[in-house]
């Protein structure tokens, strides 16, 4: 197994996961995208302002491709990026947390500058590990209202949906939410209620639902779904039925079992 390093800007990395986790070589680098073999690592450099790692996926497949994808294509008629290769994520930060959380040092800025390249393993490994360490994960049963939003994103992600945090509306902000497309409404709404004001909570997704009629979800305390019980029969009832109840750690057994599952199926080859 190797690692490999791709470097593009915020808006290349957007349009390679919208476009389904696909990267894209010149005909001068068939010589790199020759030695590229399925199960390889590649970990995502983000370019100025961001300067750093915010990801790293599986290479799945590779194949040559003879219809433009990206934007730059489009735009000039013609196939730039021919040699393409297809990963799976295995983790990502939220979009809003490339500049804060990104891994770097001057060893990944010098490589960086080659554009896409194999990197040494134990620098691999080391990126890998800086990504996932625990940052503010909670401890004696505490769960953070940024890991969950986090967690949430990492799961829409696998299951290949466009997933982002803080989703801006008309009364507010989504904790979370799940499109299927870039242009599409959201399919999936979260709200994470870790004390605070649950009535907001449930205002907004059933506004969400007015809007979009999107599938909810309230990640919360099993004091707070009590709490909710009694507002969803009463001021919420058109949404009584509609809103789903997530206790706060299936959210994290949710993520372990998606990402096992996903790991099997890599092992088995499918």
């Amino acid at each position: 197994m190797k690692y490999w390093m791709a470097v593009g800007s915020q808006e290349n990395w957007s349009e390679a996961f919208q476009n389904g986790n696909i990267w894209g070589l010149t005909k001068r680098q068939q010589h790199i995208w020759e030695a590229i073999t399925e199960k390889d690592v590649i970990v995502f450099y983000v370019t100025k302002p961001v300067a750093g790692i915010i990801g790293f996926g599986t290479i799945q497949t590779k194949f040559r491709q003879d219809q433009p994808l990206w934007s730059d294509e489009i735009k000039e008629e013609k196939v730039i990026w021919p040699l393409r290769l297809e990963f799976d994520v295995d983790y990502c930060l939220a979009s809003d947390a490339w500049t804060e959380r990104k891994v770097t040092s001057d060893t990944i800025k010098l490589k960086a500058g080659t554009g896409f390249r194999e990197i040494d393993s134990e620098l691999g490994k080391q990126i890998v590990n800086e990504l996932i360490k625990p940052t503010d994960i909670q401890t004696a049963g505490e769960y953070s209202h940024k890991e969950l939003q986090d967690k949430i994103v990492e799961i829409g992600r696998l299951q290949k949906y466009i997933a982002e945090k803080e989703y801006n509306f008309d009364i507010g902000k989504l904790d979370a939410v799940w499109r299927r497309i870039e242009r599409s409404v959201p399919t999936y709404v979260f709200e994470i209620q870790i004390g605070g004001d649950i009535y907001h909570a449930l205002a907004k997704l059933k506004h969400a639902y007015d809007l979009w009629n999107s599938k909810l979800f309230l990640v919360a305390s099993q004091a707070d779904h009590d709490k909710a019980t009694n507002l969803l029969s009463g001021t919420f009832h058109e949404i009584g039925g509609r809103v789903k109840f997530i206790d706060l750690p299936k959210i994290e057994e949710l993520y372990m079992r998606k990402k096992a599952y996903l790991d099997f199926e890599k092992q088995l080859g499918i």
